[in-house]
């Protein structure tokens, strides 16, 4: 049974290797209508041409909430999924609410529109790094973003944020005149919103004495409280010798990990 499993993984890799990719660039997400949305609110497409009821990957790029561009990361390529890079509207030029907003009406779009690449909406993995991480996790803990776009929070397949901020961003805080070592949980905090009733949430990390700002001892403290409510699917990693951005291609493997685990499929060692 082992070697038939093996076997079989291996001919979905080699068929998702073969397989031809395109990227569609630049697609408008918003029914937003003022001139930085309609400038800043794209996303690209990359998707395996002739497959069907692929996995979804929705990434949101790190840059403190304040920088940054969509992206398909190099590691999520090739392999059988449809990825999605949204971009946001950034601080300081809006406030945080209307960054998460825009977060989630980008979701809501890969629900409604993955199908006609080959995606799965009913796997569709929130993720991004660092400001794209605070993202993941505020749609996942709080469900007012997604159901503002008629979309269940708890729909999505699994998050999966690397080094997102659990507290109130850094850069949220700054906006409010607050230091960036000066810890505050509010509304605009993950944790504000742990909850026991949510889909899978993957938090992964880098070395805690590495991350940028205790990253690593946020998440820790958001995954013991999110177990402390009774949520039995939060899973926290530190991959050690890695900082805040080393950590981001070790942090892959953890994503496909739990993406075939989610399948039933054999893990990669």
């Amino acid at each position: 049974m082992r070697i038939k499993a093996l076997t079989a993984v291996l001919m979905l890799a080699m068929a998702s290797y073969a397989q031809n990719y395109k990227t569609e660039n630049n697609i408008s997400y918003t029914t937003k209508t003022d001139a930085y949305s309609k400038e800043r609110l794209k996303l690209d497409v990359y998707y395996p041409e002739n497959m069907k009821d692929c996995p979804v990957v929705v990434w949101f790029h790190g840059g403190g909430l304040e920088a940054g561009q969509k992206e398909i990361p190099q590691r999520l390529k090739n392999k059988g999924y449809v990825v999605i890079g949204a971009n946001y509207r950034l601080l300081p030029k809006v406030t945080v609410d209307k960054t998460i907003d825009d977060a989630a009406e980008a979701v809501a779009w890969a629900f409604k529109n993955v199908k006609k690449y080959g995606g799965d909406p009913r796997k569709i993995v929130v993720s991004g790094h660092s400001a794209g991480g605070y993202l993941s996790m505020m749609l996942c803990l709080n469900k007012a973003w997604l159901k503002h776009y008629q979309i269940d929070a708890d729909s999505v397949w699994q998050y999966i944020p690397f080094s997102g901020q659990a507290i109130t961003h850094y850069n949220v805080r700054k906006m409010q005149g607050i230091d960036a070592l000066q810890p505050t949980i509010d509304q605009y905090a993950p944790l504000y919103w742990v909850r026991k009733d949510c889909p899978p949430l993957v938090l992964i990390c880098g070395d805690r004495e590495l991350e940028l700002y205790g990253r690593y001892d946020e998440n820790q403290y958001l995954a013991r409280m999110m177990k402390l409510v009774g949520h039995k699917h939060t899973y926290l990693y530190e991959i050690d010798g890695h900082g805040h951005g080393g950590m981001v291609d070790p942090g892959f493997h953890i994503l496909d990990t739990h993406i075939r685990q989610a399948q039933g499929q054999p893990v990669n060692p």
